[in-house]
């Protein structure tokens, strides 16, 4: 079985705000000390909704990726790496694509959803309809076992699982692979091998999904095993074909919901963002001048929090004690809206402090991201060519 491994990426088609930061990074930064971790720019994804005007996207990819090691990202824990800099997604893209039925493009939910809130772009190409398919090469590619998202993407994921099923039944075929598969079995050890097909039978005739991970811990203790018998065997394990693609599993991140400025979703468009390397004179204007509960027209109004945008920052940046300061001196006017986005305005500039200071040395000298990003790429070039050297195999495309 192949190792634990995280993928996830972004599009750089903007410059990136707290809601990224709050929403994913945090997540990634946590995850990069765990398990490893491939983090890309998805480039090519931008061009799926700005095929029309690419220009944005050179300075969005160095940028963000100026602002995931502000954040964090540590590039000694995790690989950072641009997709297009690594071709063999475009290669795996479109050899997935021959045997995707469109169906399955159709149906993902965030298709329509895109199409209906980008009214203003023509998306009826053939690349936003495949964006899908790109993403699952994005992450089959590495043999990806988790993908950090929300509960939006994991419909995403599913199809990702289904494509990989779908391939290993189709091109897992090995000549004499039950014969081989059993040879394997017996290099287990009498007792082991015993063991193995006792568990084998019971996920297979009787549907134990405990027998699956016991068999699967088992192996991935074998070590006497070779690593194609143990591909062998993790496949024998669920049917008489070969392991070829791996299928990534939906990792839940919890993800605190940053509101903008104005109470809705944080968003660039909607301008109601403070960006990830906000000036701290523009973040406290900008809070300064967010709007507050229309109800407090004047002073001594009394209010309620739970209908004031800046109550949804508290509610992210402030402690309990604080909070229910809010709370008391905004229903009985007690305090005015100024000394009530006093705390949230320190809270952001000391999270900001540091990211600053972790990317002045990037912004001082851009050759180190440049870099970081030529180390990345060459690291994930490596595994991609391995999984695709399978793949054309597996296709009958390596000719020797």
């Amino acid at each position: 079985m192949y190792p634990d491994r995280v993928v996830s990426g972004m599009r750089p088609t903007g410059t990136m705000h707290l809601g990224h930061y709050h929403g994913a990074l945090k997540n990634w930064i946590r995850m990069q000390s765990q398990q490893p971790c491939l983090f890309f720019v998805a480039d090519w994804h931008a061009l799926t909704t700005h095929y029309d005007d690419p220009a944005i996207i050179e300075r969005s990819t160095w940028d963000m990726l100026v602002d995931w090691l502000a954040a964090g990202i540590d590039p000694s824990q995790a690989t950072l790496f641009i997709q297009s800099r690594v071709p063999e997604h475009a290669e795996l893209h479109l050899l997935l694509s021959m045997a995707t039925p469109l169906g399955w493009l159709e149906r993902v939910p965030t298709y329509k959803d895109q199409i209906d809130n980008l009214s203003n772009k023509d998306l009826a190409t053939y690349g936003f309809l495949g964006y899908p398919l790109l993403q699952a090469a994005d992450v089959l590619i590495y043999r990806a076992t988790q993908v950090p998202v929300g509960d939006d993407q994991v419909p995403h994921i599913e199809m990702m699982r289904e494509i990989a099923r779908r391939f290993n039944h189709m091109y897992g075929k090995e000549k004499g692979f039950e014969e081989k598969a059993m040879e394997a079995v017996k290099k287990l050890g009498s007792k082991r091998a015993r063991l193995y097909l006792e568990l084998r039978t019971g996920y297979q005739q009787d549907g134990k999904d405990d027998a699956l991970e016991q068999a699967h811990a088992m192996l991935n203790d074998a070590q006497s095993l070779s690593m194609i018998d143990r591909e062998r065997l993790f496949g024998y394990l669920e049917g008489s074909r070969k392991l070829i693609l791996v299928e990534p599993q939906a990792k839940l991140t919890v993800a605190s919901r940053l509101p903008g400025l104005d109470g809705r979703k944080m968003s660039k468009s909607y301008g109601n963002a403070i960006s990830l390397r906000e000036d701290k004179e523009s973040v406290v204007k900008k809070v300064r001048t967010m709007p507050t509960d229309p109800a407090r027209v004047r002073r001594t109004d009394a209010g309620d929090p739970r209908t004031c945008p800046v109550w949804q920052l508290h509610k992210v940046y402030s402690d309990e004690a604080t909070r229910d300061w809010v709370v008391k001196g905004c229903t009985t006017a007690g305090i005015g809206c100024i000394e009530c986005k006093q705390p949230v305005i320190d809270a952001i500039v000391k999270e900001q402090e540091p990211m600053h200071e972790r990317a002045q040395q990037y912004l001082d000298d851009p050759s180190l991201v440049r870099a970081i990003v030529a180390d990345g790429c060459e690291t994930a070039r490596k595994l991609a060519q391995e999984t695709m050297r399978d793949v054309r195999e597996a296709m009958g495309l390596a000719y020797t």
